[in-house]
């Protein structure tokens, strides 16, 4: 399961299909999730996420959007029987499918037909998904959709390879603390890194490394690895009670309601 989702494991209501992009296109599309579900009469599966700060893109029977990144919890209310096709996007995408900052779209979403390379794929998105969203063919044939609409934007220039190296790092290194050693892993200053994550990510270099810090602590504890002091520490924390504010902040859920929650 992907550490951002933070699933009650006793929902049974969906099935998530996950695919990677093909190798031409890793650099602009991490991944794609098409969620199916079916919700019993008179019930809701709430749904909730610490999104990774990218941009995304999600159609379903009742809308369709291209939202920036979100610095607070993603909640989605799932009812009845329906489907989503959902695109992860590179961090390096969201500016050059805006041609523009992605700090316009921060916490925010605009109709996915208005971004130019995608106007009407949502009308071709959902004739593929209408007859059965869990077949396989379907789902092959709208990754070839978005894909090819990207295609233009290949090859990467620099600076967009560098804004995906930059926050593969953050996300994968879990030493890394300060944006100073962020700033000296790419010979940085601090200013340029601010203003090119500003304009690239729509967020600074700070937050994103405190997001990577709580979903790395929302994966341990779901996982049962370390008691809550020891997480608090490993993640650079001074101490339990700031990290437990922070996590329950971002997630709603105190830590210790958190691992209740996933071990029931």
């Amino acid at each position: 399961m992907e550490r951002a989702h933070l699933r009650d494991p006793r929902d049974a209501s969906f099935t998530i299909h996950r695919y990677p992009p093909t190798a031409e296109l890793a650099g602009l599309i991490r991944r794609y999730w098409i969620p199916v579900w079916q919700v019993p009469a008179g019930e809701q599966s709430v749904q909730k996420v610490l999104q990774y700060p990218i941009c995304l893109a999600i159609t379903t029977p009742a809308y369709s959007r291209f939202g920036g990144p979100s610095r607070g919890l993603s909640q989605t209310v799932l009812e009845g029987k329906a489907w989503g096709f959902g695109v992860m996007f590179t961090p390096a995408a969201g500016a050059l499918l805006l041609d523009g900052p992605v700090s316009a779209l921060t916490d925010t979403f605009i109709e996915l037909d208005r971004v130019p390379l995608f106007a009407g794929v949502t009308e071709r998105l959902r004739a593929l998904m209408a007859n059965d969203p869990d077949d396989p063919d379907a789902h092959a044939a709208g990754r070839a959709l978005f894909e090819d609409r990207l295609e233009p934007l290949l090859p990467l220039d620099d600076e967009s390879e560098l804004v995906n190296a930059i926050m593969d790092r953050i996300e994968s290194d879990e030493r890394l603390r300060t944006v100073t050693e962020l700033c000296a892993t790419f010979g940085l200053g601090e200013r340029t890194l601010q203003r090119l994550l500003g304009r690239r990510i729509g967020l600074s270099p700070l937050w994103l490394i405190r997001r990577r810090r709580l979903h790395e602590a929302a994966d341990r504890l779901g996982q049962g690895v370390g008691s809550l002091a020891e997480v608090a520490a490993d993640l650079g924390y001074a101490d339990q009670a700031h990290f437990s504010r922070d996590f329950k902040t971002a997630t709603g859920w105190s830590p210790g309601e958190f691992v209740r929650m996933r071990r029931a």
